[in-house]
């Protein structure tokens, strides 16, 4: 018998969407240090950072328990666009993204701590930008610094003018999916 849910990120993303589900869990973020030297896309690859990311918590957990792993990735021309390294990162990768359609893939990894099963799901959704000016890009980057986030933007907290569309998850591009999860869980 299972008895908790652990959400292995410290992500308040992920956090936030977990509490809408009204389901009872508990944060243990992650010790997997990820590798952020690989640049080129593979689902498996992002499937392997969430896997690692919930397998790294089993040993901090003192009963029987779901772990979720996940991992988000922003992705054009096939490169991976992780964290940026500070304000000229984050300014290039919005000047990449300007006027340019790119994919988020959140995957997801739930383990049963005790059995040692697992279930994932890969969730891809496609995001447009608009033609950024160079003054939106500093505005932005001023003031919602995103540093934390793939991609160097959040669209949840983006202002209008900004994306132009996105098609699939909105969810899955704010960093999990509920429908994906539930459905693991």
């Amino acid at each position: 018998m299972v008895g908790k849910i652990i959400l292995a990120s410290s992500s308040p993303r992920r956090a936030d969407i977990l509490k809408k589900l009204n389901i009872g869990f508990e944060i243990i973020p992650s010790p997997y240090i990820e590798d952020h030297t690989r640049t080129v896309f593979s689902y498996d690859f992002i499937e392997s950072l969430a896997f690692n990311k919930a397998k790294a918590v089993i040993p901090l957990v003192k009963e029987p328990s779901l772990i979720i792993g996940a991992d988000t990735v922003v992705v054009i021309d096939n490169e991976i666009l992780g964290k940026p390294d500070g304000y000229e990162g984050a300014c290039k990768m919005l000047k990449r993204l300007s006027g340019r359609t790119h994919i988020v893939v959140t995957s997801i990894v739930v383990i049963n701590s005790e059995t040692g099963d697992l279930k994932k799901n890969s969730t891809t959704s496609e995001v447009t930008f608009e033609n950024l000016t160079d003054e939106q890009i500093k505005y932005y980057i001023d003031n919602f610094k995103p540093f934390d986030k793939a991609g160097s933007y959040g669209i949840q907290e983006m202002p209008e003018g900004y994306i132009k569309s996105f098609t699939g998850d909105f969810e899955n591009i704010i960093g999990i999916s509920s429908k994906a999860l539930l459905e693991l869980l």
